[in-house]
C-alpha cells in the first residue's frame, strides 16, 4: 500500500505511530477485500452507497419517483404495458371471498349479503369491489402506495351494508408530518404510537395537486385512525411507505424514449433528403428552399424528396440512407432490463414469442407465478382483502344484519390459465393418481373452493340420476374410452330383474 504525504509528515515526528497507523489501514482493507463489493479503488471511486434508513431515501425521492413513473406509463408503451401485466395477473377477474365459518346456513348468508354490496362498496359510485381491486392494485404498482379509507354511511343511505371504500391515492398523505410527537412519533404523514404501531394518518382533504383543492382548503391535513386505512404498498425493508415497482428501471426507460427519438430524428432527416447539386451559380439557394415567415426573415426547413441546392461546382449527389445497425439488438437487451426490473418475463412485457417454446414460456412463467402467489398471498390479500371483509362484517353486524362481528373467510385469487390445458390436465391427472397431489389440491390451483366444486359435482350427478341422463363426462357411467362401466347397472337393463343363478347343492 503506497504511504501519503499525511503518513510521511507522521512519521517524522513519531515514526513508530505511523508504523502503527500504515499497518493498520493495511489490516482494514484485507478485510474488506474479503467482498469484492466493499473494496476501495479506481473502479469504485464513483459508486457513493448511502447508509441512509429506507424512511430517509423514501423521504427524499419518493413523491419525485411516483411522479416521473406516472409520467412514463402516461407515454411511454413499455411502462405501460409492465403495470397492466402485473395488474391483469395479480387481480384478473379479482380475488373473491367465500365465508368459512362452518355453518352453512350462515355462510351462504353472509356470501349472499357480501354480494350484493360489492356493487355499491365504491364511495364514487363507479366500480364494483372487484374493479376497486384493479384500481388499488394498479395504483399500488405505479405509485408504490394507495390507501383505502374506510366510509361509514347512514342506514337512511339504502345501501345493503352501510359501508362504502373511499380509494385515495399517495399524494393525499401529509409527508411534511415527520419527526417526533408526543410520546410516538410521525414519518412522512403517518403517525406511530411508543411502540411503534400505526394510530394515524394525516390525510388533506384534498389532491395537492388539484388546481383547485388550494382554493377550498385543502391543503391542511387532519388525523384518521388506523382503523380506518388500508395502507396497500410492498415492503421491501422495515419503511412506512412504498416505492413505484418500476423505479430500478425509470432511467433505462427514459433512456430508450430517447434514443427511439434520436433513431426517428435521423431517419425523416435522411428520407427527406432526396439528393443535393452542386452548381457555380452563387446566386442559387442554401442548403434548404429558402422561406420568408411574415417578418422578412428567412427560414430554413427540411421536406420529404427534398432536392437542395449548394454553392460551387457542377454535380448532383444522391442521398443514400445508412442503414440502422443494432437498433433492433440494443432494443431487446434494453427491454430485457425493464422486464428484469420489473420482474415480469420479457415475452409477456413485448409480446414477442419468437425466441421461445413450450418448454421455455413455461419454465418462465413458473417463476412469474411464484411472484403473483407471493404478491396475492402476503401482501394483497393481509393488506387490502382482510381489513375490507373486517370492515364489512363489523358493519353488517352494527347494523343487525349478521349475528357476529367475525366471520372466517378463504380468498380465492384467479387462476392461472395453462399455456398447453391438455397437458396441464394430463399432468394433474397422473399426480392424483399416483397419490402426489389430492383432488383438494388441483381444485385449489385452479383458483377454486373444493368444497365448493365438490357439492356442486354431487348435485349435477343427482339432477342427472333423476333425469335418467348420462354423459360422456360421468366417469360413474362412461368409462374413458366412452364405454358403459362395467358395473354400472344401467349399462344393462335387465340387470336389476335378472335373478342370481342357484347355487349347487
Amino acid at each position: 500500500m503506497p504511504v501519503n504525504w499525511f503518513d510521511r509528515a507522521i512519521a517524522s515526528v513519531a515514526p513508530r505511530a505511523a508504523a502503527r497507523r500504515v499497518m493498520a489501514r493495511q489490516a482494514f482493507e484485507r478485510l474488506a477485500r474479503g467482498y469484492d463489493g466493499a473494496a476501495r479503488g479506481r473502479r469504485t471511486d464513483g459508486w457513493r452507497a448511502s447508509a441512509s434508513s429506507a424512511d430517509t431515501e423514501i423521504g427524499v425521492a419518493g413523491a419525485l419517483l411516483r411522479d416521473r413513473m406516472r409520467d412514463l406509463v402516461r407515454n411511454n408503451p413499455h411502462a405501460a404495458k409492465a403495470v397492466a401485466v402485473l395488474v391483469n395477473n395479480i387481480i384478473g377477474a379479482g380475488i373473491m371471498p367465500r365465508a368459512a365459518s362452518g355453518d352453512d346456513t350462515l355462510d351462504r348468508k353472509v356470501d349472499a349479503l357480501f354480494e350484493r354490496w360489492t356493487a355499491e362498496c365504491d364511495a364514487d359510485g363507479q366500480l364494483d369491489f372487484y374493479g376497486l381491486q384493479t384500481l388499488i392494485c394498479r395504483e399500488m404498482v405505479e405509485a408504490g402506495e394507495v390507501l383505502v379509507r374506510r366510509r361509514q354511511r347512514r342506514a337512511s343511505d339504502g345501501l345493503p351494508v352501510p359501508l362504502q371504500l373511499q380509494v385515495l391515492e399517495a399524494d393525499f398523505l401529509d409527508a411534511t408530518k415527520s419527526g417526533a410527537l408526543g410520546s410516538g412519533r410521525m414519518v412522512q404523514g403517518i403517525e406511530f404510537d411508543p411502540v411503534g404501531k400505526r394510530r394515524a394518518y394525516w390525510l388533506h382533504p384534498e389532491h395537492p395537486g388539484d388546481a383547485h383543492g388550494a382554493l377550498r382548503g385543502g391543503i391542511d391535513s387532519r388525523p384518521v385512525p388506523a382503523s380506518d386505512i388500508a395502507h396497500v404498498y410492498e415492503k421491501q425493508r422495515t419503511q412506512a411507505r412504498g416505492v413505484p415497482w418500476g423505479a430500478p428501471v425509470i432511467r433505462s426507460l427514459r433512456d430508450l424514449d430517447d434514443y427511439e427519438v434520436a433513431e426517428l430524428v435521423r431517419k425523416k432527416t435522411e428520407a427527406c433528403v432526396t439528393a443535393i447539386v452542386f452548381g457555380d451559380d452563387e446566386a442559387q439557394q442554401g442548403i434548404a428552399p429558402a422561406v420568408v415567415d411574415a417578418d422578412g426573415n428567412r427560414v430554413e426547413q427540411f421536406e420529404p424528396g427534398l432536392i437542395a441546392y449548394a454553392r460551387g461546382g457542377k454535380d448532383i449527389r444522391f442521398n443514400q440512407p445508412a442503414a440502422t445497425g443494432g437498433y433492433a439488438e440494443y432494443k431487446r437487451a434494453s427491454l430485457h432490463t425493464i422486464s428484469a426490473g420489473f420482474r415480469v418475463p420479457y415475452e409477456l412485457l413485448t409480446g414477442d414469442l419468437s425466441q421461445v417454446n413450450y418448454s421455455s414460456i413455461r419454465a418462465g412463467l413458473v417463476e412469474f407465478r411464484r411472484l403473483i402467489d407471493a404478491v396475492q398471498w402476503q401482501l394483497f390479500i393481509p393488506m387490502l382483502c382482510q381489513p375490507v371483509w373486517r370492515w364489512f362484517t363489523e358493519a353488517a353486524w352494527a347494523a343487525g344484519q349478521i349475528p357476529v362481528p367475525d366471520v372466517p373467510v378463504e380468498w380465492s385469487p384467479p387462476k392461472f390459465d395453462a399455456v398447453d390445458p391438455y397437458k396441464d390436465a394430463m399432468a394433474d391427472l397422473l399426480a392424483i393418481r399416483s397419490g402426489t397431489m389430492t383432488l383438494a389440491q388441483a381444485i385449489s390451483r385452479q383458483g377454486y373452493s373444493p368444497d365448493a366444486v365438490l357439492a356442486e359435482i354431487a348435485a349435477t350427478n343427482a339432477k342427472l340420476d333423476e333425469l335418467g341422463l348420462v354423459l360422456d363426462s360421468d366417469p360413474r357411467r362412461v368409462t374413458k374410452t366412452g364405454s358403459a362401466q362395467a358395473s354400472d347397472p344401467t349399462s344393462d337393463p335387465g340387470a336389476e330383474t335378472e335373478a342370481p343363478p342357484a347355487p349347487n347343492d
